[in-house]
C-alpha cells in the first residue's frame, strides 16, 4: 500500500490542478481537449491505484472519462464529502493546489474503504453519454416548462401571450425530447427496458432515468444499490440515545424518480400495495412507509436486471 500512488484532480471550468501522492507539487493543466491527452499520458506514466476528481458540474466528465478508458480506476466525489475530508484533515483554507492535495490524500484513504465501489463509477460508453445527454436535457425542459407555468399564474394580461407561448414550445420540445429517449432506449437497451417496464409503476421515462443514471443496476447486491441511491435507513445512535432513522445522501435524481414511480405503484403494483397496506396498518408513518416500499421496488428492479426476468405477479411483501 505504501508503494501505491494516488492522484487528486481539482477541476474548474478552465484548468485541472493535479496533484500526485509521491509529488510535493502540483501542476496545473487546461481544461480542454488537448491538454486532457496529457494528462492521460502522464497519470498513464504513474500507474496510479486510484484518481479522485470532485463532481463540478460536469466539468470534469470528459478528464474522467479519458482516465478509465485507458483503465485507471477513478472516483468522482460529491464536493461536500471532499470538503469534509479537507477539514477533518486540518486544511481549512482553500485554494486549487491545496484541494488538488486533499484529493490526492482522500484517494489513498478511499482506496483502503471496503465499499469503495460505491464511489468508483463504471465507465459510461459513448451510447450510455448519448442516453445521459438526451435525459438531461428533458429534465431541464421539464423544469423550465414547471417555471413558466409558475409565472403564468402571476403573469399581467399583457404578458400572458408570450408565456403562453413559451409553453406551447416547451410542450413540443419535451415531446420531441421524450421520443429521441425513446428511440435510442429502444435501439440499445430493449432487452432491458422491457423487463423493467413490466413492473407496475414503471413508466418509460422512469426507465430512461433508471438507464441513464443508474448503470450499476443488477451489478449490485440489494443492499449496495439501496446505499448507492439513498433510500436506505442511516442509524443515528450515540451512547444509550437511539435517533429516528433518516436517508440521505446519493443519486437525488434516480431517487426523485422512484419515489415518483413508489407514488403509482402502491396503488397498481399488487406486491407494494400490500406492502404499503401493512407498514401503515403497523403503524408506520406515510412517508416512511413510502420509502421502505421505494427500497422495495429498487429491490425488484435490480433482481429484474440481475437476472434478466420480467415481473413476477407472485412476488410478496417480504
Amino acid at each position: 500500500m505504501s508503494d501505491s500512488i494516488f492522484i487528486g484532480i481539482d477541476v474548474s471550468s478552465q484548468t485541472l490542478e493535479v496533484a500526485s501522492s509521491e509529488q510535493a507539487k502540483t501542476w496545473r493543466l487546461a481544461n480542454d481537449a488537448g491538454s486532457i491527452e496529457q494528462l492521460v499520458s502522464q497519470a498513464s506514466a504513474l500507474a496510479p491505484a486510484l484518481v479522485v476528481l470532485e463532481a463540478t458540474g460536469g466539468y470534469e466528465f470528459e478528464a474522467a472519462c479519458a482516465l478509465q478508458a485507458v483503465g485507471l480506476a477513478v472516483a468522482v466525489v460529491n464536493p461536500r464529502t471532499a470538503r469534509d475530508f479537507a477539514r477533518a484533515m486540518g486544511a481549512l483554507a482553500k485554494t486549487d493546489a491545496l484541494d488538488a492535495r486533499m484529493l490526492a490524500a482522500f484517494a489513498r484513504v478511499l482506496h483502503q474503504h471496503p465499499e469503495r465501489e460505491r464511489f468508483v463509477k463504471p465507465l459510461a460508453d459513448a451510447e450510455l453519454q448519448q442516453l445521459q445527454a438526451l435525459v438531461l436535457r428533458r429534465r431541464q425542459l421539464v423544469q423550465m416548462l414547471t417555471s413558466e407555468r409558475q409565472r403564468l399564474r402571476l403573469a399581467h394580461a399583457a404578458a400572458r401571450p408570450s408565456i403562453e407561448r413559451v409553453v406551447e414550445f416547451l410542450k413540443q420540445e419535451i415531446g420531441d425530447s421524450e421520443a429521441e429517449v425513446a428511440t435510442h432506449v429502444q435501439r440499445h437497451h430493449a432487452q432491458l427496458a422491457q423487463a423493467l417496464a413490466s413492473v407496475p409503476g414503471i413508466g418509460a421515462a422512469s426507465v430512461a432515468v433508471l438507464l441513464a443514471e443508474l448503470p450499476e443496476l443488477g451489478k449490485l447486491d440489494r443492499r449496495r444499490i439501496a446505499a448507492l441511491v439513498g433510500v436506505a435507513p442511516l442509524n443515528r445512535d450515540s451512547g444509550q440515545m437511539r435517533g429516528q432513522r433518516c436517508i440521505w445522501g446519493g443519486r437525488a435524481d434516480v431517487r426523485r424518480t422512484l419515489y415518483m414511480a413508489t407514488l403509482v405503484a402502491v396503488r397498481h403494483n399488487p406486491a407494494l400495495k400490500a406492502c404499503y397496506a401493512r407498514l401503515l396498518a403497523a403503524g408506520k408513518r406515510k412517508k416512511v412507509a413510502l420509502v421502505a416500499c421505494m427500497r422495495k421496488l429498487l429491490t425488484m428492479l435490480n433482481a429484474i436486471a440481475k437476472h434478466g426476468s420480467v415481473w413476477d405477479s407472485t412476488m410478496h411483501c417480504a
